[in-house]
């Protein structure tokens, strides 16, 4: 008699799959931490209505959002006012934006026009590891 709890052995590739959804959930929460950055810089606090519409989700998919953002320590709320990014959750954002402009000056450097190097940058930005954003900040010294 065989035991049908027994899970089958996981794939050899499945740990690289594995690994990009959980890269692309954190991407998740850096963009949102970005953007709330963003818009307390611009209107000085982050509504869920301004964070949905600049993301271009919904209000409960901005919600959901933002409270895992809380779970997560990156942010909080007040009541009747916006969400606030924490000290961490600001640490995060300045770190995703500058990654960010390492990944879009790289790619302007190697002839990707601006505007389309900022677009392919918002992909790319989330899923570089820091080796290669070391490799890539020192091309671009030596350019």
């Amino acid at each position: 008699m065989t035991d049908d709890t027994t899970q089958p052995a996981p794939h050899e590739g499945a740990e690289r799959f594995n690994q990009a959804r959980a890269a692309q959930s954190v991407a998740v929460l850096e963009d949102y931490a970005e953007m709330i950055d963003d818009l307390i810089a611009e209107l000085g606090e982050a509504r869920i209505t301004d964070i949905a519409a600049r993301m271009g989700v919904t209000h409960p998919t901005a919600t959901k959002a933002v409270g895992r953002l809380k779970r997560e320590g990156l942010a909080m709320s007040r009541p009747y006012r916006g969400v606030f990014l924490t000290e961490e959750g600001a640490a995060l954002a300045a770190r995703v934006r500058a990654r960010h402009r390492v990944v879009v000056d790289l790619l302007v450097a190697v002839g990707v026009p601006q505007d389309t190097a900022e677009i392919d940058a918002e992909g790319l930005e989330h899923h570089v590891s820091d080796v290669t954003l070391r490799a890539f900040e020192a091309f671009l010294r030596r350019a």
